[in-house]
């Protein structure tokens, strides 16, 4: 863990119990005349001091700093950027940095990231969806919108196609089957409304009373109405045919034998009542027995459940995405595990998470509001350092930032900023790299993926270290590569310092975000002072310890 220094602060309790007892009161009563991120703190404070938990001070500057270029950029900030940063005594500088990077390319980048490991959970990768997410993340196209092209994909517009991977890789072949239909089906519920109907599939959920069968079914009906197809044709890319549907989907359950049926249905919603239109007026584009085409229905079952699924009117979407977004950010969901939103497993902060909602809706579901606003909360902003001789509080409380883990993309990006070697690896200018090839930065962030990032569907939660990453770290030729002294890089700024105060001041800013502390400064004296003799050497593996500790690895 990073030697820090332990920051004092002081905390107010309730002088009566009756505060304690109306504090969510007066926070939820006080809260509609405030912006968003004021509304989110007064909700935080109010249930801490509810349970008699103190606030953790605000994060410092570096701290914060570090923390915003990761959430919206990706990386970390130059060593130039954070002295600049740190130096700047203007009030309103956090809120500044939060709009800057919201507008910078980098943002819509960050996002698209984000938003691919939640949906896609490792399991592949396309260039046409990472074309797709960023795209639409750089327009700020509203998350309903999103969620709408997703589910119920064009593939014949070439700027949309790129949405129907996430249907398509998981219809792809799965052990026996063709087409996994069920696991599609259990991904929209969970991905894209917090419900996980797996148990649900061949009876009613025998843990969670809201989860019946006709959910699963309801969801399942029209997306076993598809069939996957090569690419081909006006289709550039795996695309999916829909089949006619006049009649309501049959099932049973497996605990009674009592049968059921079901049309196209969102979880907790109402059923689509299915068309009855005349034989000449069921096909868009009739078959052609001739060309060998498949038809177009006119009514898509899947568009019809992507628009009910997506729409404002659906109050298990706004708070999913709303619950995503927050644990992406903080760390935690109000609602945890993630894809459980049900009766008996209630938000931390009820109030909260309903606030989120309807907000979100009424801002007509724009991401980069919502982002910013939460990154603008003291709750975001707080240190992740506990008082001195403080318990740790419970997590769902908020009331300390929670240290998260780096994605494997992110670890490779700020090891390139920190060892001053972006540029050069982006441009693969001077490189040759191993086996004298160039390599680009999706070489070295396929590099870390494989050292770094958890199996398909597992969540990357905490930080684990693994024999895999430190041997990585210990022999990969890429970080051995990097920590070479080259024109303009760390080490060759490193080596340019004769003062040991000033190289560690180069080696904390760069690496870490931040200033050593004097012990910090003091133990880099002493081990150059040791191997003085060989002293570029000494600075490499300085600054390979640095990057290889748990500080760099994480979020906090």
């Amino acid at each position: 863990m990073r030697p820090v220094a332990v920051r004092k602060t002081t905390f107010s309790r309730p002088p009566m119990v009756w505060v304690c007892f109306c504090a969510i009161w007066l926070a939820v009563a006080s809260a509609s005349a405030a912006a968003l991120h004021e509304q989110v703190d007064q909700l935080i404070a109010a249930k801490a001091q509810a349970a008699k938990q103190p606030l953790a001070g605000p994060a410092d500057d570096g701290e914060f700093l570090r923390r915003a270029w990761f959430d919206f950029a990706g990386t970390i900030p130059s060593a130039e950027e954070t002295r600049k940063f740190l130096a700047d005594k203007s009030p309103d500088k956090r809120a500044k940095l939060l709009e800057r990077l919201t507008t910078s390319p980098k943002f819509a980048e960050q996002l698209a990231e984000a938003f691919n490991i939640q949906l896609m959970e490792r399991n592949g990768d396309s260039d046409e969806w990472r074309k797709y997410l960023t795209a639409s993340f750089r327009a700020n196209k509203p998350w309903d919108q999103m969620a709408r092209e997703i589910l119920g994909p064009d593939f014949k517009d070439e700027q949309l196609r790129g949405a129907g991977f996430f249907a398509t890789r998981r219809l792809d072949k799965v052990g026996q089957q063709d087409t996994d239909y069920p696991g599609l089906t259990r991904d929209v519920g969970r991905l894209f409304m917090g419900v996980d109907l797996q148990c649900a599939q061949c009876h009613k959920h025998l843990t969670v009373k809201d989860y019946k069968q006709v959910d699963f079914n309801g969801l399942f009906v029209a997306i076993q109405n598809t069939r996957l197809q090569a690419a081909g044709g006006d289709y550039k890319v795996a695309w999916l045919q829909e089949g006619l549907m006049t009649n309501k989907y049959e099932f049973v359950s497996v605990l009674s034998s009592v049968k059921g049926t079901t049309g196209p249905r969102v979880p907790l919603g109402v059923e689509v009542p299915l068309p009855d239109p005349a034989k000449d007026e069921l096909w868009a584009v009739p078959p052609d027995k001739k060309a060998r085409t498949s038809g177009v229905p006119k009514f898509s079952p899947l568009k019809e459940l992507a628009a009910r699924v997506a729409s404002p009117e659906n109050p298990l979407f706004a708070r999913n995405i709303a619950n995503r977004v927050w644990w992406q950010l903080m760390g935690r969901g109000l609602v945890e595990p993630l894809d459980l939103h049900h009766s008996e497993n209630p938000p931390s902060h009820p109030e909260l998470l309903d606030l989120l909602a309807k907000e979100l809706v009424e801002h007509k579901f724009d991401m980069q509001w919502l982002v910013r606003e939460l990154a603008l909360t003291q709750t975001y902003q707080r240190s992740s350092v506990l008082p001195a001789g403080a318990k740790a509080p419970p997590e769902e409380l908020f009331t300390v930032a929670k240290e998260r883990p780096l994605a494997a993309e992110q670890l490779a990006r700020a090891f390139l900023a920190a060892t001053g070697e972006q540029e050069r690896v982006a441009t693969g200018k001077g490189w040759e790299g191993v086996e004298g090839k160039k390599h680009t930065q999706k070489d070295f962030e396929k590099a870390f993926l494989a050292a770094f990032a958890n199996a398909a569907k597992e969540p990357e939660l905490t930080v684990n270290p693994t024999l895999r990453a430190a041997l990585f770290l210990r022999n990969n030729d890429l970080v051995l590569w990097a920590l070479q002294k080259r024109p303009g890089n760390l080490l060759a700024r490193l080596a340019a310092l004769t003062d040991a105060g000033q190289v560690a001041d180069e080696l904390y800013l760069a690496i870490l975000s931040r200033p050593p502390v004097a012990e910090e400064k003091d133990e880099l004296a002493k081990h150059l002072a040791r191997h003085a003799a060989n002293r570029e050497k000494a600075l490499g593996h300085y600054a390979w310890a640095m990057l290889s500790s748990m500080e760099f690895f994480t979020n906090h």
